[in-house]
């Protein structure tokens, strides 16, 4: 995942900053703080362990309040004295309970994306008379399949006839049915991503 070795920590005293960061929405949680013992025990454990600057020592976050990092990745930045955490959270990242320190935002593009596959996710499971997104689900692939079409044509119209905003409109509902299907297939929008970057890679190639 990471070489500690490689971690310059005499720069910042022992310490280095440490920003967490949600690994499928790409929001930005919390800063945070670590020594060479902490990163040992967060690459060890899978989950964000810390060093506490006011408590002078270290602290593996959801101890007391059962709100856990998960370790996705760990990546150094160039001059090796700063990392990014990239976590899945289960709970709040925030002591204040909220999801994150620096507000609720989600990050734009693909964090809005990825904050949608979570909530289909969640619908996925309720009760499919009380969710429009269960219901679909339940229908299975052929039925979703056929929304998406029906959500392509409607696309398609609009952007030949319809104003921006009815574009918009009709754009937003094909994603949204595209990600219940892909869900629907046990798949997620990541993969589609993986496609294109490796065509990317591809055409590169090709001169």
């Amino acid at each position: 995942m990471i070489d500690p070795n490689t971690i310059d920590f005499a720069k910042g005293a022992g310490l280095v900053p440490v920003v967490v960061q949600d690994a499928a929405t790409l929001q930005v949680l919390t800063l945070a703080y670590m020594d060479r013992a902490a990163l040992d025990e967060t690459i060890a454990s899978g989950e964000a362990t810390f060093f506490s600057r006011s408590r002078g020592g270290r602290w593996r976050k959801g101890e007391t309040s059962g709100d856990r990092l998960y370790v996705v990745s760990i990546t150094a930045d160039c001059d090796a004295d700063a990392i990014v955490l990239g976590v899945r959270p289960v709970g709040n990242a925030c002591h204040l309970n909220r999801t994150s320190c620096f507000g609720e935002a989600d990050a734009p593009g693909m964090g809005r994306i990825a904050r949608l596959e979570r909530t289909i996710a969640e619908r996925a499971a309720a009760d499919p008379s009380e969710s429009w997104t269960a219901r679909l689900i339940a229908q299975g692939p052929k039925r979703i399949a056929q929304k998406v079409g029906e959500e392509g044509v409607e696309t398609a119209l609009a952007g030949v006839a319809g104003p921006d905003e009815e574009l918009a409109s009709e754009a937003a509902d094909l994603i949204y049915h595209l990600l219940v299907l892909l869900h629907a297939r046990n798949m997620v929008f990541q993969d589609v991503l993986d496609v294109l970057a490796s065509r990317a890679e591809a055409a590169k190639d090709s001169g």
